[in-house]
């Protein structure tokens, strides 16, 4: 008899406890989904020259990191940066190819990195979303060229000259 009600115990332990997991499983891919949908929402802002909608989806302290080496965004700059831009009617169009995304343990950030197909080839893209009064936004985002390994010494010696400068200027 004892082992029947140790038993009975036992799997209704594991039972609720797998219940559990599953359910913070669940929540957990349904926040990523709408990460997913956030930024790619995101960038079609962009693509549509909808600053409004662009900006909206960054926090008042994102960073935006851009592929020369002096673009380091604070908001304020990158939007000042980038009004010209949207003006014309478009900005830039970046559309994921693949995207990986995490949260951390409460599921009120997240991180992400993705392969993009850009007007500069296909490039990477990674950065951190915050929950913020229920809705997703960037916090902080990093935009990288990809460079086949075979082309990186000729891509460093065609950028030689214009790094030793940025590196001479940062030394000041």
């Amino acid at each position: 008899m004892k082992k029947i009600i140790f038993t009975i115990i036992c799997f209704t332990f594991l039972s609720c406890n797998n219940l559990k997991k599953n359910k913070v499983d669940v929540s957990f891919e349904n926040k990523k989904n709408e990460i997913n949908a956030f930024i790619d929402s995101w960038h079609k802002s962009a693509s549509d020259a909808n600053y409004d909608l662009y900006f909206n989806g960054m926090t008042s302290q994102s960073v935006f990191i851009g592929t020369d080496a002096y673009e380091n965004w604070k908001i304020d700059e990158f939007k000042s940066f980038s009004k010209p831009y949207f003006d014309k009617g478009k900005a830039w169009s970046f559309t994921s190819l693949e995207r990986n995304v995490y949260l951390n343990f409460n599921g009120d950030m997240g991180w992400f990195d993705e392969l993009l197909d850009t007007h500069m080839g296909i490039c990477r893209g990674s950065g951190v979303v915050v929950l913020d009064n229920g809705t997703w936004k960037i916090e902080h985002y990093v935009l990288s060229l990809t460079i086949p390994n075979d082309n990186v010494d000729k891509v460093t010696a065609i950028n030689k000259k214009m790094d030793d400068e940025f590196k001479s200027s940062l030394k000041k």
